[in-house]
């Protein structure tokens, strides 16, 4: 199902509300402003595989854009509004978009790129207009609102990590179906969320990452309506479920936090029982954390662990991680093997690479070193997303460490060798680790351990130089990348190789928290 077949049952069913504005988006608008945008991007000479990628806020029209694509049946990137001017540039040319969307909120970035991706052909700006862009609005007054004769099912790819520090895009592929086909993810949804044509799906987060952007469109395959947040507020969140009665909603565990971190009269004045199913991913919760979170709303949470890759989907539901505490559930779609470095078997309980064999088939977009480790070494087609874990008896999972020393804060992925790859350069850098450290509200921040030319002679002189090299950093990264805090010391733990034992430094910070994740 997609849009246009809910909206010919029931066209004046919500499809978008945004919370802030209350601003409503009903299933006949979303199909009708769709065709509108897939026939102007034919219409630009844009086919069926050719790639676009965008970059705004949660926008009113962010839904609309994201099915414009999909109806054209191309290969469209959502990129982070939070990138740097660096980042978006590098995105932009390495998915080889020929159009890009954006919004007068991002006007000056927008400007700063228009000389350096040559291939865009296509440039609109929602909001307004600035040098070398094309009002997203007059263009979309233009355009037809007929259905296209052919309409193929686009597909995204989102960027993840490569090897040089650098992300990737996760090349699926085009399936080639007629728009509308059953998806894996629609039947998950239904099978384990009950979704369905009743669900109100409420999102707090960015809808650039992959769970929140998927998760909503297949809401809306479904006939569901979709809550959008700007961003996410702890008490606005509970205020919404009860004024919406929010069914389903898809959350990180940090948001967990924060909720049962409100005073208790603040927390429990605000009617959550319309919750059905609530859905949390994207980072490790904390055994506790997830105990009150069961106690307050009941047996309604439900855990899942995957990868933008969508080679696997590990699943469980309350009362299965109650049996199991600590678990990401049992693998649901594909044979889970915990292998040791050379590609064997280990037994239960025993930890070691995660891989899974299916039928899921997937690329590093640019980068064959990056899609070569994901498989196993013995060739047997197996796939690994990088984290290590173990099965138990009852062949439930556990994770005990992540991607290679890859940062989930607030279930945002981050990887310290972007960080490395620019306190490196600065002059007063010798050598610099990047890795995460304990945050009991995030679950992660972003710590350095930096060997400067000369050591500060005193508190005030680290400061300073902490100072000038965390402005340095978000001078080329996003903030969120860089580091909080950053850490000196007079030499780093290296192999005589060269190798930097980064394990070393981390297992310091990790050690008095009692956790390793």
């Amino acid at each position: 199902m997609f849009p246009g077949s809910i909206a010919l049952k029931d066209p004046n069913r919500p499809a978008v509300i945004m919370a802030a504005t209350g601003e409503i988006t009903t299933f006949a608008e979303l199909d009708l402003r769709a065709n509108a945008l897939s026939n102007l991007l034919r219409d630009s000479g844009l086919k069926v595989g050719d790639h676009i990628a965008f970059c705004l806020e949660n926008h009113p029209r962010y839904l609309e854009i994201l099915w414009g694509c999909h109806y054209a049946g191309l290969i469209y990137t959502a990129c982070s509004s939070r990138l740097t001017t660096d980042e978006l540039n590098y995105i932009i040319n390495d998915c080889g978009a020929k159009a890009f969307i954006t919004s007068k909120y991002k006007s000056e970035q927008a400007a700063e790129i228009i000389s350096t991706t040559p291939n865009v052909t296509l440039r609109l700006m929602l909001d307004g207009t600035a040098t070398g862009y094309d009002s997203f609005e007059d263009a979309m007054a233009k355009a037809s609102t007929n259905p296209l004769s052919e309409r193929i099912d686009g597909v995204d790819m989102l960027y993840s990590s490569g090897t040089t520090g650098r992300p990737k895009g996760i090349k699926l592929g085009l399936a080639m179906t007629e728009l509308g086909a059953q998806t894996g993810l629609a039947t998950l949804c239904q099978m384990l969320f009950a979704m369905d044509d009743t669900t109100t799906y409420l999102s707090p987060a960015p809808l650039y990452h992959a769970a929140p952007l998927r998760f909503t469109m297949t809401a809306q395959r479904l006939g569901g309506t979709a809550i959008i947040m700007d961003h996410f507020d702890p008490e606005e969140y509970l205020r919404l479920i009860e004024r919406f009665k929010v069914t389903h909603s898809q959350l990180v565990p940090t948001m967990f936090v924060r909720m049962l971190k409100l005073d208790e009269s603040k927390r429990t004045i605000y009617d959550t029982t319309s919750l059905r199913c609530a859905i949390h991913a994207a980072a490790p919760c904390p055994i506790e954390i997830k105990r009150k979170m069961i106690n307050w709303w009941g047996p309604i949470i439900h855990e899942y662990y995957a990868g933008s890759e969508g080679n696997g989907f590990v699943y469980c539901n309350s009362e299965q991680w109650l049996a199991h505490p600590g678990t990401v559930g049992v693998s649901i779609n594909a044979i889970v093997h915990i292998c040791d470095d050379a590609g064997d078997e280990l037994p239960i309980n025993e930890p070691g690479t995660i891989y899974f064999e299916s039928k899921v088939d997937f690329e590093y977009h640019n980068d064959p070193e990056k899609t070569k480790s994901s498989r196993d070494p013995k060739g047997r087609g197996w796939t690994t997303l990088g984290d290590v874990g173990y099965l138990d008896a009852d062949k439930f999972l556990y994770l005990t460490d992540r991607k290679a020393f890859m940062i989930i804060s607030g279930g945002v992925n981050i990887y310290p060798q972007e960080a490395e790859n620019i306190l490196i350069n600065h002059p007063l850098v010798t050598d610099v680790a990047v890795f995460g450290v304990p945050n009991d509200e995030f679950g992660e921040e972003v710590k350095a351990v930096v060997q400067p030319v000369s050591m500060p002679k005193n508190s005030a002189e680290a400061a300073e130089l902490e100072r000038v090299l965390k402005a340095f950093c978000r001078e080329s990264l996003a903030d969120l990348k860089c580091p909080r805090s950053i850490d000196f010391r007079a030499e780093l733990p290296r192999h005589p190789t060269g190798k930097l034992y980064k394990r070393i430094l981390k297992d310091e910070y990790w050690k008095s928290s009692g956790r390793a994740i």
